[in-house]
């Protein structure tokens, strides 16, 4: 039986000597950890740096072969949690230590509706005295989550909800028994920059009411910097420094700590203008608070310090379906607009900082596509989604044009049809003298060597049979293509040596290589056929940081070597600051807001571009909106 916990006995936290390991391998070595009550700790490291495996092990959910050794006490509690039974650990979990998970759609239970599944948490440990209070009680949490309508949400599955309200879900159930400890693993990586910056407010507000600890486990050192008061970092299992987050984010101590801020600090790059990475991290200095507080423009201070203070603003609700409705107009307009004023992407073409008279080489006019929705009834007609909504734009041959918006905002659309993957219901779509509008699969031949894309998971676009020189020379067997055999095989050295991958790569298989060795092999593939205009489709958005830095660099290099027309498409704005030239903000279908990155990011025009920039994390932003919050 668990012995019953003295809230006011010693630290809050207490991990003594920890060691993780399977029969042949050491996971994390000597992990040391106080916390006191109401402590908001960051965890930070890259993949396979053990951050994750503490957090199993200190909730006693360690795999079948991984083993642990050392002391675990929480609050007082006699058991040590390394040794404790299965029995005394459900008692824990869920009620005085709760966690959070990355991907909440696989946290959630998909066949039970979230409000039983909050109430399930406190009729499991018997905070409730019955269902019915149980029942009460989860509308109250999904309340003070700031889910709108509560009450309908409650009866909602887990896939009728977007991404941001299943992670509001997660976090509600995770504080439903008022836990000492929460551990919070990557929750907002698969979000978009706005929900990401509600979400991440929502938690600190949360444990900060509840005088909750927080353990924050991330590799996003711009994330650490808005929530934690102090930080350890993780290398190969081994906490290589710890201090509080001003002190070791200003004055690092450790190399690798210098690496991982070097290679987070998109505003810094070294004598040859390239991304720092955690390899050629030995020149970066790290910026000092008075060198932040100049260096970030006033107009995104004053965001990054609104946003800080202010709540988190509602998303929408819609029960029948993902949470993001495009056929909706949104709030101020009945024509389906998202802007207060005429829309830039309407009338004349954008065309921003380069000779408007030159040919472009992608020409959109006016282009619309709707979908028809399935039937939600026998007796309703289909709905109707208005995924692009007449834009248009030029982008000229050489340009590095970035496309920013969040989920639903029209992106993906406009990318297939860029590539000739699905047809506009209206408009006209050119890409390098190529019609896309009314062509045959045969007449878009010429479009598939003129257009390549990288996309966001090279995993899940590589083949996983076929071996790396055959997923390369791909693209050399398209129609209309000939090339023998030993040609082909020069090509694929060619392009290995040029995303900086060894020969002998050409004989594996992608599951043999990092996540940021795949992306190399993506590129690779994409280029070989040397195409004038490259889509990037968040290329970087699933690496961690100092590989995101490399696939950045590596990009830039590229599109400059093979003279290309680069098309970046992301929800971040500060990977597309670094790396495009102008950029389109669209929103539910329409481009609101054009013009130079600079532009774009310092002077932002409309409402929802300043809600973008404000809601976009930086390390140089973060530190200084934490010391202008201490300031003031």
């Amino acid at each position: 039986m668990s012995t019953p916990k003295n809230p006011d006995t010693g630290p809050l936290l207490q991990v003594t000597r920890l060691n993780i390991a399977t029969k042949d391998r050491s996971l994390v070595r000597d992990f040391n950890l106080t916390m006191d009550r109401g402590e908001r700790v960051g965890l930070i490291g890259e993949s396979g740096s053990g951050k994750s495996m503490t957090t199993t092990a200190l909730m006693g959910l360690l795999p079948p072969g991984v083993n642990a050794t050392g002391s675990i006490r929480l609050a007082g509690r006699e058991e040590d949690l390394v040794t404790a039974t299965d029995r005394q650990m459900c008692r824990i979990r869920g009620n005085d230590m709760t966690m959070v998970f990355q991907e909440p759609l696989t946290a959630l239970n998909p066949l039970m509706k979230v409000g039983p599944q909050v109430a399930e948490v406190m009729l499991k440990h018997k905070t409730v005295s019955g269902r019915r209070e149980a029942r009460d009680k989860a509308v109250q949490l999904l309340a003070s989550v700031k889910l709108p309508d509560p009450a309908e949400a409650a009866t909602a599955y887990p896939h009728q909800l977007s991404g941001g309200q299943r992670q509001r879900v997660m976090l509600a159930m995770a504080l439903a028994n008022d836990p000492e400890l929460l551990l919070c693993d990557e929750p907002t990586t698969a979000l978009d920059v706005t929900v990401q910056r509600q979400v991440l407010d929502l938690i600190l507000e949360s444990v900060q009411q509840r005088g909750t600890g927080l353990l924050f486990i991330t590799h996003d050192l711009s994330v650490v910097a808005n929530v934690c008061d102090r930080v350890l970092v993780m290398n190969h299992g081994i906490v290589v420094e710890e201090g509080s987050t001003d002190e070791v984010f200003t004055r690092p101590q450790h190399p690798y700590t210098r690496g991982l801020l070097a290679a987070s600090d998109l505003d810094a790059s070294d004598e040859n203008g390239r991304l720092f990475t955690v390899a050629s991290a030995a020149a970066y200095a790290p910026p000092t608070v008075q060198e932040v507080l100049s260096m970030v423009p006033p107009s995104v201070l004053r965001l990054k310090t609104s946003a800080a203070a202010g709540q988190p603003a509602a998303e929408e609700y819609h029960p029948g379906g993902s949470g993001v409705d495009e056929s909706t107009p949104p709030a101020g307009r009945t024509d389906g607009s998202a802007l207060d004023e005429p829309p830039t992407g309407r009338g004349p073409a954008v065309s921003v900082g380069v000779d408007a008279a030159k040919e472009p080489v992608i020409s959109v006019k006016d282009l619309v596509r709707n979908y028809e929705r399935g039937r939600t009834s026998l007796f309703k007609k289909p709905g109707e989604v208005r995924a692009l909504r007449g834009i248009s734009f030029d982008v000229q041959a050489g340009q590095r044009f970035g496309v920013v918006g969040e989920s639903g905002s029209g992106k993906s659309t406009l990318l297939r049809i860029l590539a000739g993957l699905d047809q506009p219901s209206a408009g006209s779509v050119r890409v390098a003298g190529n019609e896309v509008a009314g062509a045959r699969e045969s007449q878009l031949i010429e479009l598939r060597r003129e257009l390549q894309i990288v996309f966001q998971d090279p995993m899940g676009s590589l083949n996983p049979r076929m071996r790396v020189e055959d997923i390369i020379a791909e693209p050399l067997l398209a129609p209309g293509q000939r090339v023998d055999s030993a040609l082909q095989r020069r090509l694929v050295r060619e392009m290995l040596a040029a995303v900086d991958l060894p020969a002998d790569s050409a004989e594996r298989f992608p599951h043999q290589f990092s996540g940021g060795q795949r992306q190399r092999i993506s590129i690779a593939r994409a280029l070989i056929c040397k195409p004038r205009v490259l889509v990037a489709d968040e290329p970087v958005s699933a690496l961690d940081v100092s590989v995101r830095a490399q696939v950045l660099n590596l990009l830039s290099d590229l599109v400059d070597q093979y003279q290309l027309t680069l098309v970046f498409v992301s929800h971040d704005l500060g990977v597309v600051r670094h790396i495009c030239d102008n950029v389109v903000v669209m929103r539910s279908g329409e481009i609101v807001e054009s013009g130079s990155t600079e532009q774009i990011y310092e002077r932002p025009q409309h409402e929802y571009t300043r809600t973008l920039v404000g809601a976009t994390m930086s390390l140089r932003a973060e530190l200084a909106a934490r010391e202008a919050a201490l300031q003031h």
